[in-house]
């Protein structure tokens, strides 16, 4: 038996939907071991916390079942894999003697709720699964959703990004034909996407969405923990590489984090930490406005209003203007911050901004689009070969695919010809790489886990800020094209032509300038995101 499941795999939340064809809706999975239950507009919604922890006789627990157990706070549980895994993080943590990196911990809870969930549906690997993505991910990302699908023998699996799939999510409260906004604001990222609703002939899918702007932050709730985390350090005359901190660190971000969703309801709230070696006691008081003046003083709100205006801008350059928005969509915890939606409603007026569906919507939405409810999307990146700069000395790119391309293309994007760079060359190729957009920042920093499990601030450089903002896609088959007879140094040899198939794939077609034979035609070569 197929069932179609559909997984937001998110920083702090996972949520899980199928599809009942009957009603033509999505349906929340229930798994009893994992879940914790949030209300949401006097509803409850099943979520499982996106934790894992792994015990010292090999046996993991998942979700709820580390709250239950009281494990939460321990150095063996792993926590906002989902954002490490988007930004390649290096860490590694320590469990029992191994070395887990925030990859094989997702890879683990995924496969485990993955495995139970079909167990609950009496579903076999011919279902469907399919995935939200945050619209900043890059393809390494998608790609590790991928190889985590097929290691578990699932032929079928596809890609969704979060704001689409959204939007979907909202079912009935979208009308065909109109532009709505929405703000995803999660565990480990912000974006504002802007969309339209177009009629469709398909019963099933009387609506298809059309992505008209996107801009994403790399903020969440966990950057927001983070900075509360280093406020109370600040408050209590402490370092992070302090032992006494070290000792308690866990402790103190979980407490840090407990902060950040009581102060989203309730006006004021405490922290007190004691240390089990020393005794000491850490006890500080935090009022909503000192949440608020936190946020403030990291320039949320302008980040905020820079994202929006961003994918407001790219909806503009295609015919539609702000005053067209029907309504603004909030999705993920985060969003639900008072002075979050303080500033939406300030913005656009508090009768369009919409809070009624934060945590599910994703999920819902992932399963409408597996189950035959589509959209038009365009490619979010800019994508660009690598050459060497004379005049420079250095590399430098050539953008191949602008971000904002719609796709399948039916004629070329793009058109280059390949030179060999040393006589008698045979292997001639093209270096591949995804431009991500670069917010540098020199006050950013991240909190990071050291293998003993210990919660650290360390700054991002300007140049790693560079470095993860660019992707070499096909870093391990760069060299495709081979020239027979060997080609002679700077010789033209290689007309390419590139395209965008309805995969998402860059596809090329090739031609040897000197003996006229097609190489290629329509070959794809990397997946585009």
């Amino acid at each position: 038996m197929a069932n179609n499941i559909a997984i937001d795999f998110g920083t702090s939340n996972t949520v899980i939907s199928t599809w009942d064809s009957n009603t033509c809706s999505a349906v929340p999975l229930i798994l009893s071991d994992f879940n914790r239950f949030f209300n949401q507009n006097g509803e409850k919604v099943a979520t499982i916390p996106s934790l894992i922890h792994y015990t010292n006789d090999g046996k993991i627990w998942i979700g709820n079942q580390i709250f239950e157990k009281n494990l939460y706070q321990s150095r063996y549980t792993y926590r906002w894999m989902k954002r490490y895994i988007a930004s390649r993080s290096t860490m590694k943590i320590n469990i029992h003697g191994k070395l887990i990196t925030p990859q094989q911990a997702g890879e683990d809870f995924l496969k485990t709720v993955l495995a139970f969930a079909l167990q609950e549906t009496n579903t076999d690997l011919e279902s469907e699964i399919g995935f939200s993505a945050p619209v900043e991910a890059y393809e390494h990302y998608e790609s590790w959703l991928t190889n985590v699908s097929s290691s578990m023998g699932f032929s079928r699996y596809r890609l969704i990004d979060e704001p689409s799939a959204a939007a979907l999510g909202y079912g009935a409260s979208i009308r065909p034909n109109s532009v709505y906004l929405i703000f995803d604001f999660g565990g480990g990222t912000m974006h504002s996407s802007v969309v339209l609703m177009t009629e469709s002939d398909i019963n099933l899918s009387g609506r298809r969405c059309r992505v008209l702007g996107k801009s994403g932050r790399d903020i969440g709730g966990t950057t927001i923990d983070q900075w509360i985390y280093q406020d109370f350090l600040k408050r209590i005359n402490k370092n992070d590489f302090d032992e006494d901190v070290r000792q308690i660190s866990t402790q103190i971000l979980v407490a840090c984090e407990t902060v950040k969703e009581t102060l989203t309801h309730q006006n004021q709230t405490e922290i007190d930490v004691t240390n089990p070696v020393t005794n000491a006691v850490y006890h500080e008081t935090y009022t909503r406005e000192n949440f608020e003046d936190i946020l403030d003083s990291h320039d949320l709100f302008p980040e905020i209003n820079r994202a929006i205006q961003s994918s407001l801008n790219q909806a503009l350059e295609k015919g539609y203007g702000e005053n067209q928005i029907a309504a603004v969509l909030l999705v993920g915890g985060s969003s639900q911050i008072p002075a979050v939606i303080r500033v939406l409603k300030q913005r656009f007026g508090k009768d369009l901004v919409f809070t009624h569906r934060p945590l599910d919507a994703v999920s819902a939405g992932t399963a409408s689009f597996i189950s035959g409810v589509d959209f038009f999307d365009y490619i979010q990146h800019d994508y660009a070969i690598r050459f060497v700069n004379p005049t420079k000395k250095d590399y430098d790119y050539r953008v191949l695919v602008n971000r904002g391309t719609p796709y399948p293309t039916q004629e070329a994007i793009s058109t280059l010809t390949v030179k060999a760079s040393y006589d008698g060359q045979e292997k001639l190729g093209i270096a591949i790489f995804e431009m991500g957009e670069i917010h540098q920042n020199i006050h950013q920093v991240e909190l990071v886990f050291d293998p003993t499990g210990a919660a650290r601030v360390m700054p991002v450089s300007a140049q790693e800020q560079e470095n993860r903002s660019l992707f070499w896609m096909n870093e391990n088959q760069q060299t495709f094209l081979n020239a027979a007879p060997p080609a002679k140094k700077g010789e033209a040899r290689f007309r390419v032509e590139f395209k965008i198939d309805q995969n998402k794939r860059l596809t090329i077609t090739a031609r040897d300038i000197q003996t006229n034979q097609l190489m290629f035609h329509d070959y794809p070569v990397v997946k585009l995101s």
